[in-house]
C-alpha cells in the first residue's frame, strides 16, 4: 500500500496527497462514476449538480478541508468537483449504498484496542494509501483512505483513533458535516472527548456509526440525518459495531440493508465476551486480529469475501491500533491471507 507524505497547511497536504496518488485518484473517480450509475441510477452530470450544493457550505463553514480538497484537486489534475464528490459520497448516495464493515474498542489494564475489517468492492481495494500528514497547526495523523478522500480510518499522535460502520437510513442535512469530514475532525483532535462534543455540536449529515477512542475511554457516534445517539463503554470497557442501528432514533431509520449485520453483530459480541469469561489473560493485538479474522457462519461473517451470495463486498483491510501505544497493524485484503501488513507509529 502506498504511503504519501503530507506536509504544511491545509492546501499543501492537498496538493501533495494529489499528486502522490494522481493515478489512483483517477480510478477512484472511476469507480464512483459507474457505482453511482449503478446503484443510484445517476449519471456523474447529476452526480455533479447534486455536489454543487454542498460546495458553498464546506467552503464557508470547513475552509480547512475545503483547501485541503482543492489542493487535492489542483494536484491530481481532476476537477474540484469530482474530488468533492468522493468525500461526500456517503451524501450523495441518499443512503443507497455504503461500505459494511465489523469494529471493536476493549480497554484492558495495560491496552487500548481499536479496531475494525473495512470491507468494500474488490476493484477499490487498488485505490488505498496510506496518508502520513504532517499540519502546520494539529496532531500529525496516519490514516489508510480510498484516494482522493481527507478523512477515515486511523490515528493520531495524541492517540486519538476512529473507526467507520456505514448505517443505511435515507437523508442527508446540508447544514452538518459530511461523514468523511466527520472522520477527519476526529483526527485532528486531541482527545476523544473533544471529538465526540465537537461532532455533536456540528452534527453529522447522514447515517453511520463512527467509532471515537482514545487510550482512556471510546464512544460510539450514532447518526442519522436527524440525530445523533452515543453508545458508551460496557461493564468490560469494550464496544462493538456492525452496520445497522443498535440505539433508537427519530425520523426514517435503516431496513436491514445487509443481511449479514445482526449475525456479524452478535458475533463479535460472543467472541469478546468468551475470551475475557475463558481466559485469565488480556487479550493482545494477536486476539483482536483473530477476532477480525473469524469466519463463524460464513458467508455470514466478520471476515467477508467478494464471492459468497451476499452481493460484491469483500474485507479490503483490516486495522488492530493500540491507542495507548499509538501503534497500529494494517493487513492489506482479508486479515487471514494478507497481501501485506504495514505498522504504524508515532
Amino acid at each position: 500500500m502506498k504511503t504519501i507524505q503530507c506536509d504544511g497547511a491545509p492546501y499543501e497536504i492537498g496538493q501533495a496527497h494529489g499528486v502522490g496518488a494522481k493515478e489512483m485518484i483517477s480510478r477512484s473517480v472511476s469507480f464512483y462514476q459507474k457505482m453511482f450509475l449503478h446503484t443510484c441510477k445517476m449519471e456523474w452530470h447529476t452526480v455533479r449538480e447534486i455536489a454543487n450544493g454542498w460546495q458553498g457550505e464546506i467552503e464557508q463553514k470547513l475552509p480547512k478541508y475545503y483547501n485541503e480538497i482543492q489542493g487535492i484537486a489542483n494536484g491530481s489534475g481532476l476537477p474540484f468537483i469530482d474530488i468533492l464528490i468522493l468525500n461526500i459520497r456517503t451524501e450523495i448516495a441518499f443512503g443507497m449504498f455504503n461500505d459494511g464493515c465489523t469494529s471493536l474498542y476493549w480497554k484492558t489494564q495495560t491496552k487500548s484496542f481499536l479496531a475494525q475489517n473495512w470491507d468494500w468492492m474488490e476493484e477499490q481495494k487498488q485505490s488505498l494509501v496510506i496518508l502520513d500528514i504532517t499540519r502546520d497547526n494539529g496532531p500529525r495523523i496516519k490514516m489508510i483512505t480510498e484516494a482522493g478522500i481527507i478523512g477515515k480510518i486511523g490515528l493520531n499522535e495524541f492517540g486519538v483513533g476512529v473507526c467507520l460502520n456505514a448505517i443505511k437510513v435515507p437523508g442527508y442535512d446540508l447544514s452538518r458535516l459530511p461523514v468523511h469530514l466527520a472522520l477527519r475532525s476526529v483526527l485532528d483532535s486531541q482527545s476523544a472527548d473533544d471529538a465526540a462534543r465537537w461532532l455533536q455540536e456540528i452534527g453529522i449529515a447522514a447515517s453511520a456509526h463512527i467509532l471515537i477512542a482514545d487510550k482512556g475511554k471510546a464512544f460510539g457516534l450514532e447518526s442519522t440525518a436527524e440525530t445523533i445517539r452515543i453508545i458508551g463503554m460496557d461493564k468490560e470497557n469494550r464496544i462493538v459495531h456492525a452496520n445497522h442501528l443498535l440505539l433508537e432514533h427519530d425520523g426514517p431509520v435503516d431496513a436491514g440493508w445487509l443481511a449479514d449485520s445482526p449475525p456479524r453483530q452478535q458475533r463479535i459480541q460472543q467472541l469478546t465476551s468468551e475470551f475475557g469469561s475463558s481466559t485469565d489473560r488480556e487479550p493482545d493485538a494477536t486476539d483482536i486480529t483473530h477476532i477480525l479474522d473469524d469466519h463463524d457462519g460464513f458467508p455470514f461473517s466478520i471476515c467477508r469475501y467478494e464471492e459468497g451470495p451476499l452481493g460484491m463486498d469483500a474485507t479490503l483491510f483490516s486495522i488492530v491500533m493500540e491507542l495507548r501505544g499509538r501503534t497500529a497493524t494494517v493487513y492489506l485484503g482479508r486479515p487471514c491471507q494478507p497481501e501485506e501488513v504495514i505498522l504504524l507509529d508515532f
